[in-house]
């Protein structure tokens, strides 16, 4: 059995408490790509989600120095989608399921690792009662090692955690609808500072003779920024902008 040093617990309960806290999902996603460099050497990285509608595709990738769109390629020739889809959550090896000789001539290989100079790879599945939830992969350049056992072994220890995170967010989804969080919103669409204190003090209820006292702006300026913040929302009136943005973050 591994064992862990004292410096490898710090840094995976730093990982997990973070997992859990940040309240931002998608800047909950990056921090976790970010902080796993300090777990295990790896080159590029991906986090993708599972799709929503039942279909057996990846969405909304996050990524570490590499390019997003793969996804496609993932869904048509990637030969490991039977243990993606299964419903378990698993960390493994590509070298794991296929030899290394056989998956340097796969469609898959040439198509997705070649062409970004990758050998190697670590797979982390998140499921959750047999459902499919996401799938980190770090990718490691041609030239290096495998990823080792003791690897596999750190990043099983996150591999629940990480479910159970996802499965949050699918059942906070479920209630609130696709609304986005102030935060989010800010992120997502460009607000300035300014229009994100707006937009958040909308949200909290506040008029406007209040929001102007509170930022020392006048009427006139408050309403130019709020028509910015409508622009940038692809909305017209705040019964829009209500169902747009979650009240609470």
């Amino acid at each position: 059995m591994t064992k862990l040093q004292t410096n490898d617990w710090l840094i995976l309960n730093s990982i997990i408490y973070e997992i859990y806290t940040t309240e931002n999902f998608e800047e909950m996603r990056e921090k976790f790509l970010e902080q796993m460099k300090m777990v295990v050497d790896f080159d590029s990285a991906d986090f993708y989600l599972a799709s929503e509608d039942g279909e057996y595709k990846l969405t909304d990738p996050v990524t570490f120095q590499c390019d997003p769109g793969i996804s496609d390629v993932y869904d048509i020739i990637d030969y490991s989608r039977g243990i993606m889809y299964s419903g378990k959550s698993i960390v493994y090896r590509e070298t794991d399921i296929i030899s290394d000789a056989l998956r340097m001539e796969t469609e898959y290989y040439k198509k997705v690792y070649r062409p970004n100079n990758w050998h190697y790879s670590l797979q982390m599945i998140m499921a959750k009662d047999k459902k499919f939830l996401g799938v980190v992969t770090f990718y490691r350049n041609i030239g290096k090692d495998d990823f080792s056992h003791d690897e596999v072994f750190l990043v099983d220890m996150l591999k629940d955690h990480m479910s159970y995170r996802l499965w949050k967010e699918q059942e906070r989804k479920q209630q609130f609808g696709e609304k986005l969080t102030v935060s989010a919103a800010t992120k997502k669409y460009g607000l300035t500072k300014q229009e994100h204190k707006i937009l958040k003090f909308l949200m909290e209820g506040r008029d406007n003779e209040t929001i102007c006292d509170l930022l020392s702006i006048s009427i006139n300026t408050l309403k130019k920024h709020i028509l910015n913040i409508y622009r940038k929302l692809g909305i017209r009136n705040r019964v829009q902008l209500f169902k747009k943005i979650r009240e609470k973050e």
